[in-house]
């Protein structure tokens, strides 16, 4: 069975309101663009930009401020009903990174070899040292617009920032498969880098 029409809208700030689930929005003002089902959203950290070409609805800003972003749905099945969600989803962590970033945090694990993280490039190249005491030298280079950096105030964690939560998250997996245990019992040797907690730059506000 086929639905006639499936819609929702995405609140996009403008400085004086605060927009769908985003709680320190407040004083901040989004842009947001279209370009056929390609959506530009420019903010304070700088600008995103995605493109919906593969799914067929329809994208619209409405009102003369175009403070909401529409997504339309004509004649889908459940399958094609989801994807509505979903791209609304994708426009919220587009303006979510634009004003809060992204930062994930990663926690090293090792029981007898310690390992050792240094950074090259200005935090774009990581390179990961000493693990089970290899002397082999592991290197992971960050996504585009992600900067990775030791964490001051903890030992043996990484800070991974950026605006793009795909590319952030992304990043964080190439150096967590980096430190995966070959040809040994993974209940019994744990080493290795893990993701500890995932947050924004900017915090919340109470």
């Amino acid at each position: 069975m086929k639905t006639i029409l499936s819609n929702q809208t995405v609140d996009i700030p403008d400085g004086g309101t605060v927009g769908l689930r985003l709680p320190t929005s407040r004083g901040i003002a989004v842009e947001v663009r279209l370009k056929g089902r390609t959506v530009i959203v420019k903010g304070p950290r700088g600008v995103l930009r995605r493109e919906f070409n593969h799914i067929n609805l329809e994208l619209s800003l409405l009102g003369k401020t175009h403070k909401k972003l529409r997504v339309d749905k004509w004649w889908g099945n459940r399958k094609e009903l989801a994807t509505v969600r979903t791209i609304c989803s994708h426009v919220q962590n587009m303006i979510k990174g634009v004003t809060m970033g992204f930062r994930y945090k990663m926690r090293s694990v090792y029981a007898h070899f310690p390992i050792n993280v240094v950074m090259q490039e200005s935090g774009a190249l990581v390179e990961i040292r000493n693990f089970l005491g290899e002397k082999y030298i592991r290197r992971v280079r960050m996504r585009q617009g992600v900067s990775c950096a030791v964490s001051a105030a903890q030992k043996d964690e990484l800070i991974l920032e950026g605006n793009d939560i795909e590319l952030v998250s992304n990043s964080a997996a190439l150096i967590q498969q980096a430190t995966t245990v070959k040809n040994k019992d993974i209940r019994k040797f744990l080493d290795g880098i893990y993701v500890s907690e995932k947050g924004t730059v900017v915090q919340k506000e109470d």
